[in-house]
């Protein structure tokens, strides 16, 4: 009965899992809503009851201290990649770093259980169920942290490629006559993807009270792509100083286009290498037997 209803649990749990990987839930929108609806302060990574009030301090605890030992950094540190990824409006404002760090804890609990089920079930012998566990553990202590450098990365490459369009607009805009903040803001306005968020992001700096310069400069200190920070750079410079911006925009644009090219042709070499692979594992052994098969009887007169 024991090994039946470790069974259930665990195909309830791979069902579950399954279910979530190829139905992905609807994204909350009360990570966007709740700085305008002055419902008071955020809500922090445990639910506010009875339980989350007597659990939540044990819970964050161990999660602060897993989240210490998989991740060298701070709060601030996660806070940045998480914003660098894209998963900011995901967690409650303010705590984001905890919030992160109990998804670690729940996705490192439930492989370690998993695979503890799943070798109860199979009966498996010590050596084999140690392996199973770790294997547990350590998808479980990664899953979370891969899954954030893999949305780091896929954002950065989307911005590499709209950081070229970008500057061509923005620079279009100055040479029309508009300063930065009026080119910016008619950008922001019209355009979508997470560089406009990023500008987006600046004009709200200043519109807040912080200067243009130090706006840009700050989004430049925060993003994951070297080509926007370059570009932001160059706003602030801008700004401060008066600058041709327009044929700067324009040679940003050129270098963009071509470290992309240059990642292609990496890209496209790599590829042709392993397009190789199969042709020197398969092929060429067989045609050496080929080759090779009637070398004894010519050479030793074998039949």
């Amino acid at each position: 009965m024991t090994g039946i209803a470790l069974a259930s649990l665990a195909s309830a749990w791979f069902a579950a899992a399954l279910t979530r990987v190829l139905i992905p839930p609807t994204r909350r929108l009360g990570g966007r809503l709740r700085p305008y609806l002055g419902a008071g302060a955020p809500r922090g990574a445990v639910a506010d009851s009875t339980v989350g009030s007597v659990f939540g301090p044990i819970l964050e605890s161990a999660s602060g201290a897993i989240g210490r030992i998989l991740d060298k950094g701070g709060d601030d540190a996660i806070a940045l990649r998480l914003r660098q990824a894209g998963w900011d409006d995901q967690f409650p404002e303010g705590s984001a770093a905890m919030a992160f760090r109990m998804s670690q804890l729940r996705a490192l609990t439930v492989w370690t259980a998993g695979s503890v089920a799943l070798t109860v079930m199979l009966s498996m012998g010590f050596r084999q169920a140690a392996v199973v566990i770790v294997a547990g553990i350590v998808i479980g202590a990664t899953r979370q942290k891969g899954a954030l450098e893999r949305s780091i990365a896929d954002r950065r490459e989307r911005m590499r490629i709209e950081i070229y369009t970008v500057n061509q607009l923005l620079a279009m805009r100055i040479r029309a006559g508009g300063g930065v903040i009026q080119a910016v803001q008619r950008l922001v306005d019209r355009g979508r993807g997470p560089v406009i968020v990023e500008l987006a992001e600046a004009l709200r700096l200043h519109r807040s009270g912080v200067g243009a310069s130090d706006a840009f400069r700050r989004v430049a200190s925060t993003t994951p792509e070297p080509s926007c920070a370059r570009t932001y750079a160059l706003l602030a410079i801008a700004e401060d100083r008066g600058v041709d911006l327009a044929g700067a925009l324009l040679s940003l644009s050129e270098d963009v286009r071509e470290a992309r090219r240059e990642a292609l042709r990496r890209i496209a070499t790599r590829r042709r290498a392993a397009m190789l692979v199969p042709t020197i594992a398969i092929l060429a052994p067989v045609m050496l037997l080929f080759v090779g098969a009637p070398l004894p009887r010519l050479v030793l007169g074998w039949q």
